[in-house]
């Protein structure tokens, strides 16, 4: 079989527009996923029914290290998938990224398997957008 010189470029010029999209599709395609991210942030307050009153009669305070005994977790809409766990800073505060979805914000250790009680709030991330949600805990210390 003989090859032509117009046959040659043509097959280069397809097997060069191949390898230019097998390369640049997925690369485009992770580009613009991490364009799309959105944020949830919020504050984490922690609560109790009533102030413990320590020996010295002074009621205790929450630092930065009772934040990190409560971290945040971000289950899927329908609940049942964890896709991340956030734990807020000293003040409290948190920011995650997310892809835009619906999810739910809940802590851990809340009733069956845990003794602390919140309520899950559930939120949407939209695309280039930042959703607040806070989220109230009450440790059950009496």
């Amino acid at each position: 079989m003989r090859i032509y010189p117009a046959q040659f470029l043509y097959l280069m010029r397809f097997k060069y527009l191949i390898w230019r999209c097998l390369f640049l599709v997925p690369i485009g395609c992770l580009a613009s996923d991490n364009a799309a991210l959105g944020f949830v942030e919020g504050h984490l307050r922690i609560l109790a029914s009533k102030d413990v009153e320590l020996a010295e009669g002074n009621p205790p305070k929450f630092s930065g290290a009772n934040y990190a005994e409560y971290p945040l977790i971000i289950l899927s809409q329908d609940g049942k998938k964890e896709i991340a766990r956030v734990t807020a800073d000293e003040n409290g505060k948190y920011r995650v990224a997310l892809t835009p979805g619906d999810y739910i914000l809940d802590v851990q250790g809340r009733p069956p398997k845990g003794h602390v009680r919140a309520r899950p709030q559930r939120f949407t991330v939209a695309s280039d957008q930042t959703v607040h949600v806070d989220m109230n805990i009450d440790t059950g210390i009496r």
